[in-house]
């Protein structure tokens, strides 16, 4: 039975899922309405324990809550690049990035671009459309 198949139980603890509990409840995210997680629940989970699932997840065309994964990836792209990559290993982004473009479909592929974009631009970040799912909603390429 695969993880997509079984019954979502919940997470033991919201706060600090583990990577099977999100990867669970990103098939069934009904199960657990966001509203009903803690507040800043996607800036608790964009962080490096748990980047690899969320790109695992926005990869995956058919994941109930790809748009929630890929959110969460703009928001670790965001944070990584404002802080120099204090917060997060710049290679495991640039590695992300190259795979998206590689193999990733067009959303993708724009979050790959933007990423590119702000690392080269770092004064064109917006906390709007990178922290609270600007480019997720009106997906696009910035210039």
């Amino acid at each position: 039975m695969s993880v997509q198949q079984s019954m979502f139980q919940g997470f033991a603890n919201p706060v600090d899922p583990s990577a099977a509990e999100l990867r669970a409840w990103a098939y069934q995210p009904d199960s657990v309405p966001l509203e009903s997680m803690p507040a800043d629940w996607d800036l608790l989970v964009s962080g490096d324990r748990l980047v690899g699932t969320l790109f695992e997840l926005a990869m995956d065309r058919t994941c109930p809550a790809r748009r929630f994964a890929l959110h969460c990836l703009y928001i670790y792209a965001a944070d990584g690049i404002r802080t120099k990559f204090r917060a997060h290993p710049k290679r495991r982004l640039r590695k992300m990035v190259e795979q998206a473009e590689s193999e990733g479909d067009e959303l993708m592929a724009i979050w790959a671009h933007n990423t590119r974009v702000l690392l080269a631009r770092p004064e064109l970040f917006d906390y709007h459309e990178w922290c609270e799912g600007g480019l997720v909603r009106q997906s696009r390429r910035l210039g």
